[in-house]
């Protein structure tokens, strides 16, 4: 299975989700965050299991 995490910048500062995601789950919590103020450059990356 492939995992995924998300990065994106709020107020400046660039923060990395701290859980991997599934594909739907990662798009569902990018779709989430990119409707929260302050928040920009939303990004899904895959990353290795464990990672």
């Amino acid at each position: 299975m492939q995992n995924y995490k998300l990065t994106w910048k709020k107020n400046g500062a660039t923060k990395r989700s701290g859980v991997a995601y599934d594909k739907p789950s990662a798009d569902h919590r990018k779709a989430r965050l990119e409707q929260e103020d302050g928040v920009t450059d939303v990004q899904v990356i895959k990353v290795k299991p464990g990672e």
